[in-house]
């Protein structure tokens, strides 16, 4: 019969075994996340970076988790007293702080991807339906004009009513299907398309130049893509708000100016070569923003699981004055995961 040593083994050198467990787990978790925000710092090198306020969630998120440490500490001195009462309400108020820092963080990401901000796919310059690279735009009679995500008739931005007008026309040629014609309405009226400079024509459903030639496939997916930025009210950035106030672009660590639809460094308009670079260059600092903040949110989730457990034990009983080894081992990691997130939000906040 196979022997169980683990039990033979002295209670202090089973706790000492325990601690150690969980503090080579914080060891290895603060290896990784060091590697990540060191990793963020160089990608910055000479690349181009965006730069914006972190959402308010997870400001919220951070005043939780900081009240959830608290609650956990409360609850381990009642279990060393033997207060079963206020020991089962601090580990309640324990995991429903925690449960609530998980649905900010989320909060957090919907606010993000509302702001245009997203943690895939993303660049910083829109080069996809870009207004004006193909396609222009004639409402009431006069050119529509862009400058930077604000869409402007007659050098005036667009007013609420309008910009809906705008959206609900191009709306129109999101669905794209080869070969098959639009169904267009207030066209020739109120809005004429653009191409090239040339007027386009609406003939049987079908948009034709002023030569008589059908727009070809490729033409109605550039159509298409300026629809969905003009959907998502995007300009010349795939982030929303303006250039220099709700968010910035930096290069080589000095912040860019934006001038006639043009980046400009030290006063100067990018050279030809920069500007095709800064097009093409990805949203590095949001994607990295979303991995350092959901991989610190896994381990959270993953805990969370743990402190279920802990959660349950405390209303079973199971923790006293003597035995509470395993509610202040899940303290010890509670509290390095909520001192790791403010750690990577004063990161965040002074980097990003």
């Amino acid at each position: 019969m196979k022997r169980d040593y683990s039990r033979e083994l002295d209670p202090d050198v089973r706790k000492k075994m325990k601690k150690n467990l969980v503090y080579v787990g914080i060891f290895s978790i603060v290896m990784m996340f060091a590697g990540f925000t060191s990793a963020y710092i160089v990608s910055m090198g000479d690349s181009f970076w965006l730069k914006y306020p972190l959402p308010n969630a997870f400001w919220l998120s951070t005043a939780i988790i900081v009240l959830s440490s608290i609650f956990i500490e409360v609850a381990i001195r009642n279990a060393k007293k033997n207060n079963q009462g206020n020991l089962k309400f601090f580990m309640a108020l324990t995991f429903i702080a925690g449960l609530s820092f998980v649905y900010f963080q989320f909060k957090g990401y919907k606010q993000l991807t509302d702001f245009g901000a997203h943690a895939v796919n993303n660049h910083i310059i829109v080069t996809d339906g870009k207004y004006g690279d193909y396609f222009e735009i004639k409402m009431d009679g006069s050119f529509l004009e862009v400058n930077g995500n604000d869409y402007l008739i007659n050098g005036k931005k667009l007013s609420d009513s309008q910009m809906l007008e705008l959206q609900n026309f191009t709306a129109q040629f999101l669905k794209l299907e080869r070969n098959k014609p639009y169904t267009v309405n207030n066209y020739g009226k109120k809005f004429i398309l653009y191409y090239n400079s040339e007027p386009i024509g609406l003939i049987n459903g079908k948009l034709r130049t002023a030569q008589g030639k059908e727009l070809q496939y490729v033409d109605q997916m550039r159509l298409r893509d300026l629809s969905i930025n003009i959907r998502d009210k995007r300009g010349d950035f795939f982030v929303r708000g303006e250039m220099g106030k709700d968010f910035h672009i930096y290069y080589k660590g000095k912040e860019l100016e934006y001038k006639n639809r043009e980046l400009h460094y030290e006063g100067r308009k990018l050279s030809k070569y920069l500007q095709i670079k800064a097009m093409e260059t990805a949203d590095t600092a949001t994607s990295y923003l979303y991995i350092i903040t959901f991989l610190h949110l896994l381990h959270i989730i993953i805990t969370m699981i743990y402190m279920s457990k802990m959660t349950i034990a405390s209303f079973s009983g199971r923790f006293s004055s003597s035995e509470n080894l395993s509610l202040r081992l899940g303290a010890i990691f509670w509290h390095f995961l909520g001192l790791l997130w403010i750690y990577l939000l004063l990161f965040l906040l002074f980097i990003h």
